[in-house]
């Protein structure tokens, strides 16, 4: 019988907040939701021309906050095109809630 990751002792659903948290940790992607906030679609050189980031850097947070489900991309002839995905914005802000008022800090 193979072993339980430690991982698979938590509960699920703190699991889940931690992995989009953690998708979050780097000022860039940051920058890059903030981006897509503003201008609902973008391409990867739209984030180049603004982060101090090589294209393949800007490319690897992409598919970090992708990954996440923070944000989808669409292919649109020889580009991808990427915005936020409302949906899973929409959870990270109720577990945000959430964890906040189980803290009793807010």
């Amino acid at each position: 019988m193979a072993l339980k990751k430690k991982v698979d002792s938590f509960d699920q659903q703190d699991t889940n907040f931690a992995e989009l948290a953690k998708a979050l940790s780097h000022p860039a992607r940051i920058v890059i939701l903030r981006m897509l906030a503003d201008r609902n679609r973008c391409i990867c050189g739209d984030f180049v021309d603004i982060l101090p980031l090589a294209q393949s850097t800007v490319s690897q947070h992409l598919q970090e906050l992708k990954k996440a489900g923070l944000i989808v991309g669409e292919i649109e002839g020889p580009k991808s095109c990427y915005s936020i995905n409302m949906r899973k914005l929409g959870e990270l802000n109720e577990w945000f809630q959430t964890f906040l008022k189980d803290l009793k800090c807010c």
